[in-house]
């Protein structure tokens, strides 16, 4: 398995370690998910996400591959914004979901899933019909995501960089503890506000103690992927090879928001997802909450009142804030409003569930 630079201290904090896209990484820290997830909702907590992927794209024909490729509309970029958006592929499926940033005209970086890296990179270089410079940086990259509604007082100690100056999903570029030429990106995955932050491996450590040192009033903790996914659930965040996959059209999974037919962008596959669209599709995204006691797990069936199959669970958990289970899952269209009543099966059994407008996490 890989590595990342924080490796070493996750285990040295006696957190359950895991293989995840390939890396070691840790999934929960001795105090458990439950106080992890709370602590990121009330205070800071600190996640290693080094294993996501970073390519630079760059050049005169930088924005026109980043439009042919991706389903968003890059050119209402700015220097110094970032958008959330997704690569659509050749079926109507999605490749990957994905953050580009705007750093200048001719300058863009794309951070990947950590799980998609190889397969994202060969469909990057094999669809630069535009002759973009692509560069694939995820091994000399480390992030770090700092979470949490006091994320922005901590970080602030370690850095001349007005944080609150940095609007939602707006990064800056500057020296941080210490070290210049940090990406301090804010943009997250949990929902409780804060800040990622892009650097290079060898300033991983010192990066890594300064900021449990400038969080120590804060009571900052250690995050793993176990919180990462309540929190992101929490709030009805896809996540890729569960929710949205080569089969699931961004229509379907509710992503027509970064879908965009503007004049002019000529994306991979779009008279497909303009079709879906126009016309409507055969099963729909929806988030629901169990009204009855069970756990909603991945690949459980849902069902209608009556009992017909109609659709499948592709996220479930305990919500620690609701206290309560929690999904999301693919519905027939007529079952997807909020409010719908539907069940899961789970055992044989169908459990009642509610068709919900996320966030869960208010």
């Amino acid at each position: 398995m890989k590595h990342t630079p924080f490796t070493d201290l996750h285990i040295a904090a006696g957190a359950k370690m895991h293989e995840f896209a390939g890396y070691n990484m840790p999934i929960e820290y001795p105090s458990g998910i439950i106080d992890e997830h709370l602590t990121v909702c009330r205070s800071v907590g600190i996640f290693d996400v080094s294993h996501m992927g970073e390519f630079w794209v760059k050049g005169p024909k930088a924005l026109e591959f980043i439009q042919r490729i991706t389903s968003n509309d890059a050119s209402t970029l700015t220097d110094g914004k970032a958008q959330y958006s997704c690569f659509p592929n050749d079926k109507g499926g999605i490749v990957d979901d994905l953050l580009v940033y705007r750093f200048e005209a001719e300058k863009y970086l794309l951070v990947v899933n950590a799980s998609n890296i190889e397969k994202d990179w060969k469909w990057s270089v094999e669809h630069n019909s535009a002759g973009a410079i692509l560069e694939n940086i995820s091994d000399n990259i480390a992030q770090l995501a700092i979470q949490g509604p006091k994320a922005t007082d901590v970080l602030q100690r370690l850095t001349d960089v007005n944080l609150s100056a940095i609007p939602y999903y707006s990064f800056a570029t500057g020296t941080f503890a210490g070290h210049p030429d940090v990406i301090i990106s804010n943009t997250g995955y949990t929902g409780a506000g804060g800040f990622e932050l892009y650097f290079t491996p060898d300033a991983a450590l010192d990066i890594w103690h300064k900021i449990f040192a400038a969080g120590a009033p804060e009571g900052i903790k250690p995050i793993g992927l176990g919180a990462r996914d309540t929190l992101r659930l929490e709030m009805g965040y896809c996540l890729y090879g569960n929710d949205l996959d080569d089969t699931t059209s961004p229509i379907e999974a509710g992503l027509g928001w970064i879908t965009k037919f503007a004049e002019g962008k000529d994306f991979i596959n779009r008279a497909e997802l303009e079709r879906q669209k126009k016309e409507g599709v055969n099963r729909k995204l929806v988030a629901f909450e169990i009204t009855d006691k069970g756990i909603p797990r991945h690949g459980y069936e849902l069902a209608s009142p009556d009992g017909q199959i109609i659709g499948t669970v592709t996220s479930g958990t305990i919500s620690p804030t609701l206290k309560k289970g929690i999904g999301m899952g693919y519905v027939k269209p007529e079952f997807a409003q909020p409010g719908s009543e539907i069940a899961v099966v789970i055992r044989n059994k169908p459990l009642k569930a509610i068709v919900a407008k996320p966030p869960f996490r208010k």
